[in-house]
């Protein structure tokens, strides 16, 4: 996909963890003009310096913060072309070991956040007639996990944004996708996954990870490239007539 992307503008939150990281360098590759944001700025300055592009700090719960981070991109960069969504966050726990506040932080990050800068980017694609958005819900999203029900609530609340938003936008010629990826080895998601796995069912790293992998035809966990790669192809021409949809990313564990 060699300059696939040159003259495009593609706003990335969460961008400071690995997938949103790589999701960022694959655009690049590609000739995109990147713009980044995340939580924390110390690590957000540090992805910047690393792959070359420029960001803002913020939390994407905060809406004042969101339109700031919208703001900046289009005073920087002119426009937005491209939406990637990836900030979220994950959580394990019975049902009834889940509190109210766990709850309310699981639906304001994945969800509020990708609502807010949805909210704030679309006037942008209008103003273009087109555009593509790209969010990340998770296999979870699609089939519940056990421990993790108000992560698959949230996920689960994604995918149906997504679409409500397909219907909404196609005639701006905006296409509206999003990923459903499984597990995904070496991110922070897994490394608090299994940790929670592991100090609720008392098993090993490894044991949980062969559990796991069982299950998936493939044979093996996500890699971020397998996801980067997918999310780079919603985001080029190649998936103009695709809106709507929620991509699985998991070695085939989940076919629906």
């Amino acid at each position: 996909m060699q300059n696939e992307f040159k003259g495009k503008v593609a706003l990335i939150t969460g961008a400071a963890g690995a997938i949103g990281k790589g999701v960022a360098i694959k655009l690049i590759e590609g000739g995109a003009t990147v713009f980044i944001t995340d939580l924390k700025e110390d690590m957000l300055d540090t992805v910047c310096q690393a792959i070359g592009c420029s960001g803002l700090a913020a939390d994407v719960t905060s809406e004042s913060q969101v339109k700031a981070v919208v703001d900046k991109t289009v005073e920087t960069h002119g426009s937005i072309d491209i939406l990637i969504n990836v900030a979220g966050i994950i959580g394990t726990s019975p049902l009834e070991d889940i509190t109210e506040a766990a709850w309310d932080q699981m639906f304001d990050v994945n969800c509020k956040g990708t609502f807010f800068f949805t909210k704030y980017v679309v006037p942008v694609l209008k103003e273009k007639r087109g555009g593509k958005i790209i969010n990340f819900s998770s296999k979870s999203g699609k089939t519940g996990s056990a421990l993790m029900s108000h992560y698959c609530a949230a996920k689960g609340a994604i995918i149906a944004f997504t679409q409500a938003l397909a219907f909404e936008l196609a005639p701006f010629k905006i296409n509206v996708n999003c990923l459903c990826p499984g597990i995904t080895d070496n991110t922070g998601v897994w490394d608090t996954c299994s940790r929670g796995y592991i100090e609720d069912l008392k098993l090993s790293r490894e044991e949980v990870i062969k559990n796991f992998t069982a299950k998936i035809p493939l044979g093996r966990l996500a890699e971020v490239k397998d996801v980067a790669s997918v999310t780079v192809f919603l985001a080029s021409g190649g998936s103009d007539y695709m809106t709507g949809q929620a991509i699985n990313v998991t070695g085939g564990r989940e076919m629906h």
